[in-house]
């Protein structure tokens, strides 16, 4: 009988499998952003030391990891060695998700980037900002910093949950192309600064990265939403960002079977609050010890619906921005469609932005994605008359509150994404009673263009 193994031996073990990763990750960085989304860290070693071969990342759907014996349990659950221990933490399903989102937002670059996966877009933006705004007497009382022009649940979370159930005062930018309105509401007392790129459904964005710069000034991290570019176009780590979430529900699992979210932090992120522990590897952190107790996990299934779906992520967005682009320009051009908000119009109030951060891995080439907000002419300035008939007379076209999807969506924003936020809050983010999204999808671009010229008959 062989000798047992020790906690020391374990932990030992649990070293050489690190070691093992770092020089996948390695590996994975050398590749092109497809074969990455295809493989991740998911190799051939993996497949037939623990996955009975299987060519394709399984499902593991079970609650627990079970251990040889008392000492690799110990080590396991001290987190002296690589463990996934119980689905509310961790899954191997959900682990090959996360190592490849955090390859692909770190992509073409030399940064570290870790992931955690949660239930939801909203879990993850929970998730992301719980940890800088924890009671800290050594400092002013907090506040955050936010683009007034984000999706309507976060809208929700910022000034509901936070600020009337909270008391944390969140300072809201209402031009996100103006710099100085950022610099003017950061202070000693903000924690964290936060934008959408570009937003939903307003279709707003910022600069990145000179926004990045005024948050670090103040030793505070700037956290990103991406959804609505994806890493396919934009990968804001690039540009200096500390965090960046993805409501994978969107155009990542753009099949509509799952939803999802994810949080991708760099290492060795900047903030005034926190362990030690918390800076050098965010993501990690936030998956061991809150994630942990608050449990947005989500479930394997999820997690490989999601993952099938981003293996041919930038093929669509590059095909979905070619027909968003052709879409923009046939309404703009329409005499009942009074404005078109897409960042590749050149009418587009921050197009230059849109040119700098808005380019597809793997070319120049910019590409800039497939949502659009368009108001349709109105009477009178508050009118929504000529919107329902639009709306309601959309044939191929889903009514839905969705986007991202495979099919194309049209939303109208103010009775649904964005209609608990109130009035005033729709006119900080601009969101006007005949404000449509729509988000194409990937059927032929004549066949959208055709259902939108019949429906705007019907005004």
């Amino acid at each position: 009988m062989s000798k047992p193994l020790t906690k020391e031996d374990w932990i030992k073990i649990g070293q050489q499998m690190m070691d093992d990763r770092a020089k996948a990750i390695k590996i994975a960085k050398t590749r092109k952003f497809d074969t990455v989304a295809t493989h991740g860290l998911y190799t051939m070693e993996t497949a037939f030391s623990g996955n009975s071969g299987s060519i394709m990342e399984p499902i593991y759907l079970t609650t627990a990891e079970a251990y040889r014996d008392s000492a690799h349990m110990e080590a396991a659950l001290a987190y002296e060695m690589p463990t996934w221990c119980y689905s509310r933490i961790a899954n191997p399903s959900i682990g090959f998700l996360e190592d490849t989102i955090a390859l692909l937002e770190s992509y073409g670059t030399d940064i570290e980037a870790s992931c955690c996966a949660t239930a939801s877009g909203m879990a993850a933006i929970r998730t992301a900002t719980d940890a800088f705004l924890i009671k800290d007497d050594s400092l002013p009382k907090p506040n955050f910093v936010t683009s007034a022009k984000v999706y309507g649940g976060t809208f929700q979370q910022f000034s509901v949950r936070r600020y009337k159930e909270q008391g944390i005062e969140v300072r809201w930018v209402c031009n996100p192309y103006n710099l100085d309105e950022w610099k003017s509401k950061i202070d000693e007392g903000t924690r964290f600064v936060y934008g959408e790129f570009p937003s939903n459904p307003a279709v707003a964005i910022f600069d990145i990265e000179e926004v990045t710069k005024l948050a670090h000034k103040f030793g505070i991290p700037m956290i990103v939403d991406a959804t609505c570019a994806s890493p396919a176009l934009t990968r804001p780590l690039q540009f200096g960002a500390d965090i960046v979430i993805q409501s994978g529900t969107k155009v990542i699992s753009t099949n509509g079977t799952s939803i999802c979210g994810m949080l991708t932090s760099r290492k060795n992120i900047i903030s005034k609050v926190g362990c030690d522990d918390m800076k050098a590897d965010f993501a990690v952190w936030a998956k061991l010890w809150p994630f942990r107790d608050n449990g947005p996990s989500i479930s394997p299934i999820n997690s490989i619906l999601t993952l099938n779906d981003l293996r041919s992520l930038r093929m669509r967005i590059a095909q979905m921005s070619d027909t968003g682009l052709k879409v923009a320009t046939f309404l703009e051009n329409h005499p009942k469609v009074d404005r078109v908000y897409y960042p590749g119009l050149k009418s587009y109030p921050a197009h230059e932005i849109a040119r700098k951060y808005m380019k597809l891995a793997d070319t120049n080439e910019n590409k800039y994605s497939y949502m659009m907000a368009i108001e349709i002419k109105e009477k009178a300035p508050m009118d929504s008359v000529n919107a329902r008939k639009f709306y309601d007379a959309l044939q191929m076209i889903w009514r839905a509150t969705d986007l991202g999807r495979c099919k194309t969506v049209a939303t109208l924003n103010a009775i649904s994404t964005h209609q608990q936020q109130g009035e005033e809050g729709r006119k900080l983010a601009e969101i006007k009673p005949s404000t449509c999204r729509i988000a194409v999808g990937i059927e032929d671009p004549e066949d959208i263009i055709k259902d939108l010229e019949q429906a705007l008959e019907k005004i």
